[in-house]
């Protein structure tokens, strides 16, 4: 018999909002390839009723919800859930946010395979109800998921809090490897291609954009930093970023459309990457990916990942001294962007993570 999962918890495909959806989508496209049927629920505005349709053989099913934000993504959750209830088809459902409805999957008997993400509910900015209410969620879908994936070894070693052992496994993200790409979007930026450092992120202090800022404008460069994502002057940090910022910073704005991005990254001299918090983070794949040289904030987490194709600082003057010797030596460079290329092909390809996936599923597609 063909074998058969349902993906619940994102957006949808294609993927046009966040890291679950990128992967659903390639996990997905790979599934049907391999001889799968792949259904994804998919989020769409409105209050009409369920629709089906199809989009490069994976089957959608398209729920409208008219309530916004959290909300919606709730009334989302619960009405995908049901709907897959339905049948006795295997469940990968991405994300926690709601795995009190999880219970449905275990009542019936249904193998759910839940990617459990980071350790969200540990997100300040989230505020205390929302981080309680994340915090709750993640202990029912601990107890509920049939097996839970850990998208870094750290997340699997704080999941064993959560649940034995047995049902955790770590399956990271992927990306798709960028071999070339046009110099327009990045000359049209006013940048020069070599010459400029890329930075993708949330502008929150956990990311530790300030202190990159700071240690980055302590004296001319000769460089530039291509700074991507919104700053608001009504937002107290994204002041203090601004005021830090030399002239040599440029505050690109938000950049959505693939083909840029992955243009920005691909012609830039490395990628920054401030990251304390998460697991596998999916910028920080994308700029192995790319074959950037990356100085990133000393955790384990960005070291499991990036290896030897990072420096790794703590603080601003700690990322002005791995800057320096970055841009010092040519061969540290070259070497660096060697060594994110093997990281990249080693471990972070979307063939060998979906592949990873496949073969966890068929441990758990039903019998009979």
């Amino acid at each position: 018999m063909q074998p058969t999962v349902r993906i619940l918890g994102t957006h949808g495909v294609p993927a046009a909002y966040g890291g679950f959806e990128t992967a659903a989508e390639n996990i997905g496209l790979y599934l049907v390839r391999q001889g799968w049927r792949v259904i994804i629920y998919c989020q769409r505005s409105g209050d009409g009723p369920i629709t089906y349709d199809t989009w490069r053989g994976i089957e959608r099913v398209n729920i409208e919800v008219d309530l916004p934000g959290w909300r919606g993504t709730s009334r989302f959750d619960w009405i995908s859930i049901a709907h897959a209830c339905q049948y006795r088809d295997l469940c990968l459902t991405f994300g926690y946010n709601t795995g009190i409805y999880n219970y449905r999957q275990w009542l019936k008997g249904i193998p759910n395979v839940i990617n459990m993400d980071g350790i969200e509910w540990a997100r300040s900015r989230w505020g205390f109800t929302k981080q309680a209410i994340l915090y709750i969620n993640e202990r029912f879908a601990a107890f509920f998921g049939t097996r839970l994936i850990a998208d870094h070894p750290v997340i699997e070693t704080y999941l064993r809090t959560r649940a034995p052992a047995r049902k955790i496994i770590t399956l990271t993200y992927g990306a798709d490897p960028i071999e070339q790409a046009e110099t327009d979007p990045v000359i049209a930026l006013g940048l020069e291609p070599g010459h400029y450092f890329n930075l993708i992120a949330r502008p929150i202090p956990e990311n530790n954009i300030l202190e990159i800022v700071q240690g980055f404008s302590a004296r001319p460069r000769g460089y530039k930093l291509a700074l991507l994502g919104k700053f608001l002057d009504e937002d107290p940090y994204h002041r203090a970023v601004k005021a830090a910022a030399s002239d040599e910073v440029v505050f690109t704005g938000a950049i959505y459309e693939p083909d840029r991005v992955k243009a920005i990254r691909f012609h830039s001299a490395g990628y920054l990457h401030g990251h304390t918090v998460g697991g596998t983070n999916p910028s920080l794949v994308e700029a192995l990916a790319a074959g950037n040289p990356v100085i990133a904030h000393d955790n384990p987490y960005n070291r499991w990942v990036a290896g030897d194709a990072a420096i790794y600082f703590t603080d601003s003057a700690s990322f002005a001294e791995a800057l320096e010797a970055l841009i010092g030596s040519n061969e540290r460079q070259a070497a660096m962007h060697a060594a994110a290329i093997a990281r990249f092909h080693e471990e972070f390809t979307w063939d060998h993570v979906a592949g990873q996936y496949e073969a966890l599923l068929r441990e758990h597609l039903p019998k009979g």
